[in-house]
């Protein structure tokens, strides 16, 4: 039996880098799997196509999570249609990097929203079906730039470093209802954003990587697999920190 087999997951922000890692980690495992999309409907339903090849039931949605009643209208279409949630991935993100002194009103809000606000929106309006199951796993994917900051990333540090208070406090609401919520903070991970930045900023990057490496989609993915899977039963409120000793 595949470690995820019967559970419904459902990832924001999956049709590249780590989201699509995830995707593909959860559906090998035997989850059938719910995935939000901004606005490639061709890379959406490509993803879907590949998922279905695991044997699973795969549903792409085009919804905006920084939108409150955009993400109540699709929990209500996720439970429609799979009956149920048992993970929940968190997982929609941008940047907007500049200097505090040149960015903007509209770079700070666009991240907030898109980054934080997300994870209110989803978390809130999934939460009536969680406790109505009395059971559930919600895994908000945080940085460790939200842990030690970062020059030229202030928007997007905050909002990393408020998912992970979120995460501590709903983990201590909902404990109760068998119901847990855990954050992960990925370092320097080898996506379709980063691979913008130029080589030298890479190096730059790497020098502060004890393992010598950046870390892949599928490094997030199996951390995701372990915090939605029973083997963490008595994992909640905890900050997973994939980033090769980057933070000790």
């Amino acid at each position: 039996m595949k470690l995820l087999e019967g559970k419904v997951a459902l990832v924001t922000g999956a049709t590249r880098g780590i989201g699509k890692g995830i995707v593909h980690k959860l559906a090998a495992s035997g989850a059938n799997v719910a995935f939000t999309y901004a606005s490639s409907a061709a890379s959406a339903k490509e993803i879907e196509t590949e998922l279905k090849v695991y044997g699973v039931e795969a549903k792409a949605y085009q919804s905006n999570a920084a939108d409150y009643e955009a993400s109540e209208q699709l929990i209500a279409n996720v439970v429609e249609s799979f009956g149920r949630i048992d993970i929940i991935v968190n997982n929609a993100g941008i940047t907007r990097d500049g200097l505090l002194m040149r960015m903007n009103e509209a770079q700070w809000d666009e991240v907030m929203n898109t980054n934080l606000k997300s994870v209110f929106n989803i978390t809130k309006a999934a939460q009536r079906t969680l406790l109505k199951q009395r059971s559930g796993s919600i895994i908000n994917i945080s940085s460790v730039v939200g842990i030690r900051g970062n020059a030229g990333q202030s928007n997007y540090a905050a909002s990393k470093a408020g998912i992970i208070g979120f995460t501590k406090s709903i983990a201590q609401e909902l404990g109760s209802r068998n119901i847990r919520c855990n954050a992960i903070a990925p370092g320097f991970i080898s996506t379709e954003m980063t691979a913008e930045l130029g080589e030298d900023t890479v190096n730059e990057w790497l020098k502060s990587v004890p393992l010598g490496r950046a870390g892949t989609p599928e490094d997030v993915a199996n951390a995701v697999l372990f915090l939605g899977s029973d083997l963490s039963t008595y994992v909640s409120g905890q900050t997973l920190n994939v980033c090769g000793a980057m933070l000790t």
